[in-house]
């Protein structure tokens, strides 16, 4: 067996947990690759709700779906923040990949105030043994105080409530990303 890295990790528990027919969220939809995973895992019976505050992300994210055959997803652009504007059902599964968009401005980031605001929303619609995602690149100006906010958050959640996995390689340069997985009990 050879570890995963933190993204590719958080496709091996979508894999487990989110089903067809099920109601998911991608709450960066970047280039559209999290959405389009999402998109054959919940089938035609199931949605994806992405988000993204870019235009270009929403664009190729669309591109993506279209390209693969899939019309399962309302794609938005639209803060993370506000998903709750959206998405009124509950859901299986969320994910986020924190930082900035690939090929994009690097000064566009994600924020922590609206980070934990949508995932504060992501577990409100969470049904049980749902699971939230985070994969947090924190390698840019703002990452680490995103980092440090984020986990404070998740370390103060209910235990009777949720459980919090930190998945991360210790021993790597250049500030590897890590995956935070949160299940709703």
């Amino acid at each position: 067996m050879k570890l995963q890295s933190a993204l590719h990790f958080s496709h091996t528990l979508l894999d487990q947990v989110v089903k067809p027919g099920d109601n998911v969220i991608d709450a960066t939809a970047g280039m559209g690759n999290d959405t389009l995973k999402l998109a054959q895992l919940v089938g035609p019976n199931g949605h994806v709700y992405s988000f993204d505050i870019q235009k270009t992300a929403v664009t190729a994210t669309k591109a993506k779906l279209a390209a693969a055959g899939y019309q399962n997803a309302t794609i938005v652009q639209l803060g993370h923040e506000q998903l709750d504007q959206v998405v009124r059902v509950p859901i299986k599964s969320a994910i986020f990949n924190l930082g900035y968009l690939p090929n994009g401005d690097h000064h566009v980031i994600t924020h922590p105030e609206t980070t934990i605001t949508a995932l504060e929303k992501c577990l409100d619609l969470l049904e049980t043994l749902g699971l939230v995602i985070v994969v947090c690149y924190y390698g840019h100006p703002g990452g680490e105080a995103e980092k440090s906010q984020v986990l404070d958050w998740v370390t103060h959640l209910p235990q009777r409530k949720f459980n919090v996995l930190q998945y991360q390689f210790l021993n790597q340069v250049h500030q590897p990303p890590f995956l935070l997985a949160i299940q709703k009990r």
